[in-house]
């Protein structure tokens, strides 16, 4: 398994205009001294990918990185048909985003909550968006990975159970090890679950927030606060989630994903990096 960090994770430091796009790659680049090997881009921090993906590509290129994977925030549970198929236009768009970067695994949600629905109510809107979106990233040679996002299919069985109905083997999944948490499913059953269909790993942790706490704060279906953690600090029990993801021949992607309060230049992503070497030489 190899390291990357998720754009995601410095996200509070882009909104505060202390780093941008090539910033986060240069970033990146000094975290290989913490075991760093790749870097997770979003579509939420283009400005204008046209003119920037040239200049990206040789970047990474530049530093010794490799792109491990796109990520897209696509949202399939749309009761309005109209906002549906838009919806699918810019997925697939983000499917040409991969295939342009070279990448070939990209992120997918199912989509978000809305109010008067269960996720029942909008299961076939969102298999039939990720059937669409899988046949057509067919086509590109890219493999879709869902992730255990929000509401929508945020447990594992749910997650298996729009992979099943799918069916196709250009949709498995992204492992997100913090998320479940927020559904109130032990993350460790769930990985256990989903291991032998990942194609990502979000490597991420939680634990319950503090009174005093009122920044990145993530309220679980209970009403549970949550914030981000440093790997190892958390809840989440991550050599036990590592262990089954070796056991079940994983070999891709751990992608950093930090959500916590601590700066995440100077704190959180190289404190996780170093915790998260130690977590994988055993």
């Amino acid at each position: 398994m190899k390291l990357s960090i998720s754009m995601w994770s410095v996200v509070s430091a882009v909104r505060q205009g202390k780093i941008d796009l090539a910033g986060f790659i240069d970033f990146a680049a000094q975290q290989q001294a913490n075991g760093a090997q790749g870097v997770e881009l979003l579509d939420y921090f283009w400005r204008d990918h046209d003119a920037e993906i040239p200049k990206v590509l040789r970047q990474i290129s530049d530093a010794g990185l490799e792109l491990a994977v796109y990520s897209i925030g696509n949202d399939f549970f749309q009761p309005e048909r109209s906002a549906w198929e838009k919806q699918l236009a810019d997925a697939k768009s983000g499917v040409e985003v991969a295939d342009r970067l070279g990448v070939r695994t990209l992120r997918v949600f199912s989509g978000n909550a809305k109010p008067g629905y269960a996720f029942e109510d909008g299961l076939a809107w969102i298999v039939e968006g990720l059937a669409a979106l899988a046949a057509y990233a067919e086509r590109y040679k890219v493999t879709l990975a869902l992730e255990n996002h929000g509401l929508m299919a945020g447990r594992s069985d749910q997650v298996r159970q729009v992979i099943d109905a799918v069916g196709s083997p250009a949709l498995r999944a992204n492992i997100d090890t913090g998320n479940f948490l927020l559904v109130g499913q032990n993350p460790t059953d769930a990985a256990r679950d989903l291991a032998p269909l990942a194609a990502l790993v979000h490597l991420k942790d939680f634990r319950r927030a503090r009174p005093d706490e009122t920044a990145h704060i993530y309220k679980a279906l209970d009403g549970t606060p949550f914030t981000g953690a440093v790997v190892g600090q958390g809840q989440v029990d991550l050599p036990a989630i590592v262990a089954l993801l070796d056991a079940a021949g994983y070999g891709g992607w751990l992608s950093l994903e930090y959500e916590g309060g601590d700066d995440p230049l100077t704190v959180g992503v190289p404190q996780s990096l170093q915790a998260a070497q130690r977590l994988l030489a055993g």
